[in-house]
């Protein structure tokens, strides 16, 4: 078998359907589409959710919650992720952006304290919690909150 002998399996593939070519094509004239009525007219058919009059399905349901419009975002990054920065390098919003491992709008920066670091950083960010700066402090580094 060559690669030029392949083909598809019997009933695997059909024609496409060609409406609106004449009446001896079978689907000629109407095209399919029956006679009259909104399904039959160009750009007809009904909007999505429509449900004939019935009341539709996303105002059945009961409305949750609500969209806290203060919310802040805050980039989220644990101690183990600054081990790819060189010993004594000084790590800030500009430094992480670089990198990649904050990315998008964001309000604040915060490091936390999973993994272990080894080597001495400078950390300036919004925030950390008390077991990240512990490490930071124990690897030798020191961490600035703004």
């Amino acid at each position: 078998m060559k690669l030029n002998e392949l083909l598809p399996p019997n009933g695997s593939r059909s024609a496409r359907k060609r409406v609106g070519r004449g009446v001896g094509s079978g689907n000629g004239k109407t095209a399919g589409r029956g006679t009259k009525g909104h399904n039959s007219r160009s750009g007809g058919g009904v909007r999505p959710g429509y449900e004939g009059g019935q009341m539709p399905l996303h105002r059945r349901l009961p409305k949750r919650g609500f969209t806290n419009i203060f919310k802040k975002k805050i980039a989220v990054i644990n101690v183990r992720d600054l081990a790819r920065f060189e010993s004594g390098s000084t790590v800030d919003e500009a430094a992480l952006v670089r990198v990649g491992l904050v990315k998008g709008r964001r309000d604040a920066i915060k490091i936390l304290g999973k993994g272990e670091i080894t080597i001495p950083l400078t950390v300036k960010v919004n925030g950390a919690s008390k077991n990240a700066r512990e490490k930071i402090l124990a690897a030798g580094g020191n961490i600035e909150v703004r």
